[in-house]
């Protein structure tokens, strides 16, 4: 078993992400993993990403809060979603995605994130 503290788990920054607090809870330099790491984000008001791809497969869950997530396949139109409270999503590899907290209340998010290989 790894254990993380919440308290000692590492922050982290990543691009293209403006009002984020970020915390990796698992995998990475919180410790061993070898399929996927787990962070968690405090969302500021106003806070958002790029809209940006990857090649690697993502979950979020929203622990507190509303988060607009906007997904884009590489041929096809936007898609556009609020996710509440325990509500998630899988974000494909090589879909385009962009979040963004436009409420007046911090979002808290669960991201899930494969490793690659």
């Amino acid at each position: 078993m790894h254990l993380v503290r919440h308290a000692d788990a590492p922050g982290y920054d990543a691009p293209g992400h403006d009002g984020f607090t970020m915390a990796r809870l698992q995998g990475r330099e919180a410790g061993p993993a070898e399929t996927s790491w787990i962070g968690l984000s405090l969302v500021a008001p106003g806070g958002s990403t790029t809209l940006s791809a990857s090649a690697l497969e993502k979950f979020y869950v929203v622990l507190d809060g509303e988060l607009e997530i906007t997904s884009q396949q590489p041929d096809g139109p936007p898609q556009r979603e609020v996710l509440r409270a325990l509500d998630s999503c899988r974000i494909a590899p090589g879909e385009a995605r962009q979040l963004a907290n436009r409420s007046a209340h911090p979002v808290r998010v669960l991201l899930v994130m494969a490793e690659p290989r």
